[in-house]
């Protein structure tokens, strides 16, 4: 089963986030900060980190740095409702997805199948 990492402060998104992602057959850990993400990476392998850019205490894009450093194959996904904060995460970690808000949780569902799809393209 792929499995993902989220990491989302606002708890309403990241409960819906979650439970949009476990319908469509992901396995799911739901956390509501960076720091509290970071055992989870160092301890075990995530297909996917996604993550709010702006958080608490260790934000994405340095989560996103510290994932590629522990974990360099899990991809990464950033979701954010700040056009500032895109610019920076597209320039700091230009592999990774981003999504802005707000967005149809389908519109999610959509967009992380299409990131496994063209991985498994790419290895062909």
């Amino acid at each position: 089963m792929t499995s993902i990492l989220l990491a989302e402060d606002d708890e309403a998104m990241r409960t819906y986030l979650a439970r949009a992602l476990e319908n469509a057959g992901y396995e799911v850990v739901a956390v509501d900060c960076g720091t509290e993400a970071m055992p989870y990476l160092q301890n075990r392998h995530f297909d996917l980190l996604l993550t709010d850019i702006v958080m608490p205490e260790m934000d994405g894009i340095e989560l996103a740095q510290h994932c590629a450093e522990i974990s360099p194959k899990t991809k990464v996904m950033f979701i954010t409702g700040f056009a500032a904060v895109a610019l920076r995460a597209s320039r700091e970690a230009p592999e990774a997805k981003l999504l802005s808000k707000p967005f149809h949780l389908r519109d999610l569902v959509l967009e992380v199948q299409r990131l496994f799809e063209q991985s498994e393209q790419a290895s062909i």
